[in-house]
């Protein structure tokens, strides 16, 4: 169980250095696109260093004028 903990820490982490690597930390517009791309690159971010690159399409409504 510990080293499954331990895994998963280390994923993770490794994850947040992909997204830190594209600049997903320095953006100032938050955005659901921008916040989904964020966290599925933290989740997969081992998978970026293999040539992964995934992406979410969000669809914001518009507000009404």
């Amino acid at each position: 169980m510990r080293i499954a903990v331990v895994v998963a820490v280390i994923w993770l982490l490794i994850g947040a250095l992909a997204a830190a690597q594209r600049d997903y930390f320095q953006n100032a517009e938050a955005s659901c696109a921008e916040a989904g791309n964020v966290a599925i690159t933290v989740v997969a971010g081992p998978l970026n260093y293999v040539g992964v690159n995934p992406r979410i399409k969000c669809k914001v409504p518009q507000p009404s004028s």
